[in-house]
């Protein structure tokens, strides 16, 4: 019996990948998304504003959607969940994070110029899903692994998945309403406020209002 042939070894083309040159290339798409907009952004703007040549970037990304989602993410990942001690204080804390990564010019217009040109591309929108909320789930998962962990949540019994996605729904769909839609500042008052409606209901949260 003849035995199975191994598996081929993957051959790696050209140079490996610069972590440096990664980062100057997402730095250089988010700074020309704030001083051109997405209309007028090329992938030669990036290049020459990156210090690359343009061939850099196509061996990384097949064109500026795709480039401009990794640019965007790479921000959200910065994002953390430090133990505050409770349920409530972690809630208020990604809140007040999350604003505060969305006030960065880089940040708000990169995003909503994503966002926008999704609408009409279902490619992009499936780029979107998975390289910035998929991956920013991990936030609500961590939050309540360790909230189960000190007794403040119920253990799961069947899948979390559709209780984690409604939760970072309503959680990342309020905060971005309220700082890109309505333009509103989200200090520690509104995030207070918020998070007694999440973990406490519409009743508590309206005895909590001044």
């Amino acid at each position: 019996m003849v035995g199975a042939m191994p598996a081929p070894t993957p051959h790696r083309r050209g140079r490996p990948r610069s972590a440096a040159a990664d980062r100057a290339i997402l730095d250089a798409t988010r700074a020309a998304l704030v001083e051109v907009g997405w209309s007028r952004l090329t992938m030669s703007h990036v290049a020459t504003r990156a210090g690359v040549a343009k061939t850099t970037l196509y061996r990384r990304w097949a064109g500026k959607s795709e480039l401009v989602v990794d640019a965007v993410a790479v921000l959200f990942d910065e994002l953390e969940l430090p133990d505050r001690g409770s349920l409530r204080a972690d809630v208020e804390s990604v809140v007040l994070s999350f604003a505060a990564l969305l006030e960065r010019p880089e940040t708000k217009t990169s995003l909503m110029a994503v966002i926008a040109e999704s609408t009409y591309d279902d490619a992009l929108r499936a780029r979107v899903r998975e390289a910035i909320v998929e991956r920013q789930k991990r936030l609500v998962l961590a939050g309540r692994h360790r909230a189960q962990e000190r007794g403040e949540l119920p253990r799961d019994t069947d899948d979390p998945g559709p209780v984690v996605d409604l939760i970072f729904d309503v959680i990342a769909g309020a905060v971005v309403h309220r700082a890109l839609v309505s333009a509103e500042r989200i200090g520690e008052e509104w995030a207070r406020r918020f998070t007694t409606l999440i973990l406490d209901g519409l009743a508590a949260a309206s005895r909590a209002t001044p």
